[in-house]
């Protein structure tokens, strides 16, 4: 099979227009067009619907598409490896975390990163759905749980708890409760029953409810809770991660502890030797050392 009319075929699909396909491949669309058709030809099928809002792949052309789409992944991840030096970290590196850890504990401290390599140019998706790493739709993850695939390089960061957290002013002008019971009292913060989070942090929250609290606030991620939290609005449920940069949140009933979260971080085995890879999980790690020495001070 004839690899550029796959690589046009690839470019046709992925836009959805012949024109467009050709803008990006710098052809015109006549050249685009009799190398789609020469390619039925040889497959002896047909690969799009033709209509007049543009190109739908049929279901050879799916089939097709999917082949193409792996095949472009692999070059990439070859491409990566091929462009990473011995000595240099450069390029994109796509990094997938968890809204709650990527906005309230990596974000803020990729600063750190860049400073030493302002050459690297990060793709941060935050998001809960478990990006599949073998198909490349990212380089390196930070999971709440031990990643399932087998050819996945994986190291344990951290284990993180869920707590109950307040501002102190909160707290004066509400009071602290001193039982579970009295948590009926008090505006519980948490993430909504129907989200996607933690096991440890759904239990938590279902055996709050049973206290027949009066007021909530429910958020679909913990820095919606966080926000809630330091703006004074109730006591909140949130991974203990979140006292290092804010030292001010006061842990509330501090003997209702959430179950513990293993934090991996994964990339896949391809990926061994890429030297971004390697500089991003060195910083994660580093900043993770002085995240405990400064909680031992």
């Amino acid at each position: 099979m004839d690899w550029d009319k796959l690589r046009i075929f690839h470019a046709v699909a992925d836009a959805g227009s012949l024109t467009h396909a050709g803008e990006a491949l710098h052809l015109s669309q006549s050249a685009v067009s009799r190398q789609i058709r020469s390619l039925e030809e040889s497959l002896n099928t047909t690969l799009f619907h033709r209509h007049a809002r543009g190109l739908i792949l049929t279901e050879q052309g799916e089939l097709l598409f999917d082949a193409t789409s792996s095949m472009a992944k692999r070059l990439d991840a070859a491409s990566a490896r091929i462009r990473d030096s011995e000595d240099e970290v450069f390029g994109e590196l796509r990094v997938t975390a968890t809204i709650g850890f990527g906005t309230l504990w990596l974000a803020p401290r990729l600063a750190k990163l860049y400073d030493k390599y302002p050459d690297l140019k990060i793709d941060l998706m935050l998001e809960e759905r478990v990006l599949d790493l073998p198909m490349r739709e990212a380089d390196v993850a930070i999971r709440m749980k031990e990643p399932s695939q087998a050819d996945l390089i994986r190291k344990r960061l951290m284990d993180v708890h869920m707590r109950l957290y307040a501002t102190p002013a909160y707290l004066e002008k509400f009071g602290t409760p001193d039982s579970v019971t009295d948590m009926r009292d008090h505006r519980l913060i948490c993430q909504n029953p129907n989200s996607i989070q933690v096991a440890a942090a759904a239990r938590m929250a279902q055996m709050l409810l049973t206290q027949e609290i009066r007021s909530l606030l429910t958020v679909n991620n913990y820095f919606g809770v966080l926000q809630g939290v330091i703006n004074d609005l109730g006591i909140g449920i949130l991974p203990n991660y979140v006292t290092e940069d804010f030292p001010h949140l006061v842990s509330v009933l501090p003997e209702i502890v959430g179950g513990q979260v293993p934090v991996f971080l994964a990339y896949p085995e391809e990926l061994r030797h890429s030297r971004r890879i390697e500089a991003f999980r060195d910083f994660v790690l580093e900043e993770l050392s002085l995240s405990r020495r400064k909680i031992s001070e």
